[in-house]
């Protein structure tokens, strides 16, 4: 593990392979592990950033009370040692594809694409903002094992969660040891987001946009809708996904992934 230190906190982040640059943002309650699969059967062609984002992993948290542009700032500060001369793919699942917008609004010139996985560009409706402050509320009364152990089934599909019981149990590796602060600071920062939709109309080079079929935290209605938005779009279902589709249907997204990468 390589790091840097941002608003003096250490964040963690690892380098693998070598060719065009990409990095890979891991979503909430997750680390750069999230990616494993992508990185080994990829990496002779490119080379990857992994993250773990402020809090996860081996990353200390941030003071306050971080927004989707302080963490988008602290990768910043990741790409300032990494990547001197050309310009690089942005790729986020989740929360992370919220930090990859945030990053395309303000560092725009830096990126040559950009790819949301089970991600979206708009802003919570009011229905979402109540179910991340009733979140936020069952952690600060139950703690984060327990929130985790009752959230991380429902990020798979009805049939991925019976048919293949070690899916949640990887996830939840991905989250040892996240703290009560970590989560909570990662659910105000998404119930607080903007409407990044201007982000990818305004945004001219190649947008990747994974969306699982049975994704219960962006439905599907809402992926449609955004794949219109970006002048320059990439839209693939994952029929067999909810919300882990680099997991649940690993080589699949792999091999749309490096597609995507390879004809930039």
């Amino acid at each position: 593990m390589k790091r840097v230190d941002f608003k003096d906190k250490r964040i963690c982040y690892r380098v693998e392979g070598e060719g065009k640059p990409v990095m890979l943002l891991h979503g909430f309650a997750e680390n750069g592990d999230l990616w494993k699969y992508q990185v080994e059967n990829l990496k002779d062609n490119f080379k990857f950033i992994i993250p773990d984002l402020p809090g996860s992993g081996s990353s200390e948290a941030l003071n306050g009370n971080p927004s989707m542009v302080d963490y988008a700032d602290a990768i910043k500060a990741i790409i300032d040692l990494e990547i001197k001369e050309s310009s690089f793919a942005l790729i986020g699942h989740s929360m992370g594809g919220y930090i990859a917008l945030a990053f395309a609004e303000k560092y725009p010139e830096l990126l040559n694409s950009v790819g949301l996985f089970h991600s979206t560009s708009y802003a919570d409706d009011d229905q979402k903002k109540e179910t991340r402050n009733n979140g936020i509320d069952f952690i600060k009364r139950n703690g984060p094992e327990l929130f985790l152990k009752n959230t991380i089934p429902n990020l798979f599909s009805e049939n991925n969660r019976k048919e293949n019981l070690t899916l949640s149990e990887r996830s939840m590796k991905l989250s040892k040891n996240i703290s009560q602060l970590t989560l909570i600071q990662y659910y105000e920062a998404m119930r607080d987001r903007p409407n990044y939709s201007p982000v990818l109309k305004n945004f001219k080079k190649p947008v990747l946009l994974i969306q699982g079929l049975h994704d219960n935290a962006v439905h599907l209605k809402s992926g449609l809708e955004q794949s219109y938005v970006a002048p320059v779009t990439y839209f693939n279902i994952l029929k067999n996904s909810g919300h882990m589709g680099m997991w649940e249907e690993e080589k699949i997204s792999t091999a749309l992934l490096g597609k995507f990468l390879m004809e930039l």
